[in-house]
């Protein structure tokens, strides 16, 4: 079987996307199967790394690349010509991670699409309006093109068909992403903002600063919880800025935090690990998630956890997290208070997370798409079948 693979986002500078396409890669790449990889550093024209076209890597005997375009026009050029499926050169599935998706018919290769998440669809203050353009038009194209979606999580699924009901059920497949890090990883790489922090003593939220990740409520939180009394560890914010927050620092210093509140900015893939295997307490209060890759990645690394209980987030955290309703100030300030001083509590959250990161990993993920693959392989094309029953 030979696969073509969307890497266009699996460059050096990854976000959530790029981290499900770079770990899938990679554990495919390895399995025992008899597939053929062409990977695609650029796909599409919605998302374009120049950089990534040139630079992403995996040096194996059934891997090869195709096209890496240098401008956008190129890409643009390649991707949206009317004989798409000829410049594919013989592939059997065609594999889409980036949100956009090819809108020409493909008479014989298959369309995979993943789908992150439909956030732009539930609160249009989330994202930009060239954004939320880009993944509506993308999700809107897999919904009229694609032969099977694969969703990140169970929640993202169900919103999917509730939007597209008329998208056959049976071909939109749950795989999970997993983590990054190694339950085993010990690194040393403590950012220099924490200087003076010892660890174990400080709260910490990872995520990108936009208002979908809720930071002003945990902001709020944080300070009631402290004028109540709470113990007195700083909340460390560890994440790029993103988008419509404004002056973020303006809003610490309103709330009176300019002391207690560590804005990180973008860290080291080792800065992240010492971060949450050195916390207090890992929180993660979002208001909405495709999957929520934060909350596993601490968990796998022993992070008691504060999490939102809304969208795909239970789906990760089982019975292992204190869950808080994410708008609610006074939860998340009760939660923070309740983890404080319970060494106990901490402890078995520690415990119980590890125990709960196990259920995922990128082998076992890869072994579920394989299967996808297979399926998509051996059933007809999904419009083919529509034209066939009409």
């Amino acid at each position: 079987m030979r696969i073509g693979f969307d890497v266009s986002q699996a460059g050096k500078n990854k976000a959530g996307c790029g981290y499900f396409a770079d770990g899938l890669i990679n554990a495919l790449t390895k399995q025992p199967a008899d597939c053929e990889y062409v990977l695609y550093p650029s796909f599409g024209d919605f998302f374009f790394d120049s950089d990534n076209s040139q630079s992403f890597q995996i040096e194996q005997s059934h891997v090869s690349y195709g096209p890496r375009h240098r401008t956008i026009a190129e890409a643009t050029s390649f991707w949206k010509a009317a004989d798409l499926e000829q410049r594919l050169e013989g592939v059997d599935i065609v594999h889409a991670n980036n949100f956009w998706c090819p809108r020409q018919p493909l008479e014989h290769v298959r369309l995979v699409y993943t789908l992150y998440d439909l956030s732009f669809l539930e609160e249009p203050g989330w994202t930009t309006e060239t954004n939320r353009s880009g993944c509506f038009h993308g999700v809107f194209g897999a919904a009229t093109t694609a032969d099977w979606i694969v969703s990140i999580s169970h929640a993202t699924r169900d919103h999917f068909l509730r939007v597209f009901p008329s998208f056959p059920e049976e071909r939109v497949k749950v795989i999970f992403p997993a983590s990054r890090f190694s339950s085993f990883e010990q690194p040393d790489a403590r950012p220099k903002c924490l200087d003076g922090v010892s660890a174990g003593n400080y709260w910490l939220s990872v995520g990108t600063i936009e208002p979908r990740k809720n930071h002003e409520r945990l902001l709020q939180a944080y300070a009631k919880y402290r004028a109540n009394g709470g113990r007195s560890m700083p909340l460390v914010l560890a994440g790029g800025s993103g988008w419509l927050m404004g002056d973020f620092s303006q809003l610490i210093a309103e709330l009176g935090l300019s002391n207690d509140v560590i804005v990180t900015g973008y860290v080291t893939d080792q800065e992240l690990c010492w971060l949450y295997r050195n916390c207090h307490a890992h929180i993660y209060v979002s208001l909405f998630e495709g999957f929520g890759m934060p909350v596993l990645e601490g968990m796998q690394c022993g992070a008691p956890t504060i999490a939102s209980r809304s969208t795909s987030i239970p789906e990760i955290t089982g019975n292992a997290a204190i869950l808080v309703d994410p708008t609610d100030v006074d939860a998340i300030a009760g939660a923070l208070a309740l983890i404080s001083d319970n060494r106990d509590l901490c402890r078995s959250l520690s415990q119980r997370a590890r125990a709960q990161a196990q259920n995922f990993g990128w082998d076992m993920s890869a072994g579920r798409l394989l299967d996808v693959y297979q399926l998509a392989r051996e059933m007809p094309k999904r419009l083919a079948r529509r034209a066939m029953q009409a």
